[in-house]
């Protein structure tokens, strides 16, 4: 019997990422309770021996640990405040740890309530993206009480391998958002570079071998660049989330008086790629911008 087996895990949200996320932690050994509003997508981890829960709350209350990986604040909300919720249900000493890129003030918000319930609760949003989450090489940056994350610990590492406590309730959330204005600005230049290599006539995989090995290397080029050379647009992040992510980050610069143009661009080239009908598509496809 494995030495995690008396833990019991929850995991709502089995999406491209959560089901993977979710997958390594039952491998660990731990006790594995799951939601998803597909039941479907549940399907392959409780035939490899999870508990199926039919709301948050059973999860929550057949839990130690519960851990959220679902869209957006508005979901994040429902599932930890709502009646059928996280934090109505669960028992003094749960951890709750949301997994979600969402709001700073909603991670604050939650563990304020989670507070009163005499439980413990993270932010702790990741990066990696499906192969990240795949491989269990997810970067995870976490908020919240130093007690509750060194705690918690053992179940983030089965997710991750640069895991690093930010600070307090929302830290996790705007190191996040510090994540994301990154990468707005690299996908872009990823996309413009490409696009000017195939003008120019190059051998498109030749000139990624080159600058991959150079001061443009990063996950943008190495891992993005060659679905976009093939014209590989499936999702390992959405751009719907992704608008998501900006609109905070923007929402909290403005707050904090700061001018972002990088991000503010992106965000405008996605939402234009999203009315057109591509907001399911992996973020990669800012290309077809650029195709025109």
């Amino acid at each position: 019997m494995s030495a995690n087996s008396s833990t019991r895990v929850g995991f709502i949200g089995l999406g491209i990422m959560g089901r993977s996320m979710a997958g390594h932690i039952l491998n660990a050994g731990y006790q594995l309770n799951v939601y998803n509003r597909s039941r479907d997508k549940a399907d392959e981890l409780v035939a490899k021996g999870a508990t199926w829960c039919e709301t948050p709350g059973a999860v929550a209350a057949a839990s130690d640990i519960v851990i959220t990986m679902v869209g957006f604040p508005s979901d994040v909300e429902q599932v930890y405040l709502g009646e059928n919720g996280i934090v109505a249900n669960a028992a003094k000493g749960t951890i709750m740890i949301d997994m979600t890129t969402s709001s700073p003030a909603l991670s604050e918000r939650i563990a304020t309530e989670a507070a009163k319930k005499k439980c413990l609760a993270l932010d702790a949003p990741v990066s990696g993206g499906d192969v990240g989450a795949r491989e269990a090489k997810l970067a995870i940056m976490v908020g919240g009480d130093a007690a509750a994350f060194r705690k918690a610990l053992p179940v983030l590492q089965c997710m991750g391998a640069n895991i690093v406590l930010q600070g307090g309730p929302g830290a996790g959330q705007h190191t996040k958002m510090c994540n994301q204005i990154v990468i707005a600005s690299t996908i872009m230049g990823v996309c413009e570079g490409i696009a000017y290599g195939k003008r120019a006539g190059l051998d498109l995989d030749t000139m990624l071998q080159s600058i991959g090995g150079g001061a443009a290397s990063g996950f943008q080029l190495n891992v993005l660049g060659p679905r976009i050379i093939k014209g590989d647009f499936a999702p390992g992040f959405f751009i719907e989330h992704f608008i998501k992510d900006l609109g905070i980050a923007l929402a909290e610069a403005h707050c904090m008086q700061l001018d972002l143009p990088g991000a503010s661009l992106a965000r405008k080239l996605y939402e234009q790629l999203a009315a057109q009908g591509y907001g399911r598509n992996g973020t990669q496809a800012l290309f077809k911008f650029y195709e025109k």
